[in-house]
């Protein structure tokens, strides 16, 4: 059973619809690229082009999308997006509980009154107890840490 050209229209067109409703829901820059995908397939198929090109179509302009504007959609929406939980700590001053030194592979520091263990980012730096230190990275539950 052959598919015509308006049917293959509203398809895309659906295609087109559910994924703008998933990005206005998630606003997670995940299915836009898409959208515009099944639009250019939706067009396509409005001027009776073959189904194969409308496929092959939808996936190239989603992939040039998602390669060229993504990293700019990034960096401009997602600007004010909040740190939540450890991310939070990336860049904050700590207290050195107790001494750290990665080739003992011993360290803790008190972020926001919490204790962490801790290594520096550079080996072969020993920091001394009481000294205060910047969270620079997060390594699974480590804290990588660098002097003031």
């Amino acid at each position: 059973m052959a598919l015509t050209a308006g049917t293959l229209s509203l398809i895309w067109l659906a295609v087109l619809f559910v994924c703008i409703v998933i990005e206005v829901a998630t606003m997670g820059l995940a299915t836009i690229w898409f959208a515009g995908g099944a639009l250019v397939s939706a067009i396509l198929a409005m001027i009776k082009a073959p189904l194969w090109l409308q496929v092959v179509a939808f996936f190239v302009v989603s992939i040039v999308l998602l390669i060229f504007t993504r990293p700019v959609a990034v960096r401009y929406f997602n600007k004010s997006r909040a740190k939540t939980n450890i991310d939070s700590l990336i860049g904050k001053e700590a207290i050195v509980l107790s001494e750290i030194d990665n080739l003992q592979g011993i360290g803790r520091v008190q972020v926001d009154g919490k204790e962490w263990t801790a290594r520096t980012v550079a080996a072969g730096i020993t920091i001394p107890v009481g000294e205060v230190v910047i969270v620079k990275q997060i390594d699974g539950v480590k804290l990588l840490v660098e002097k003031r």
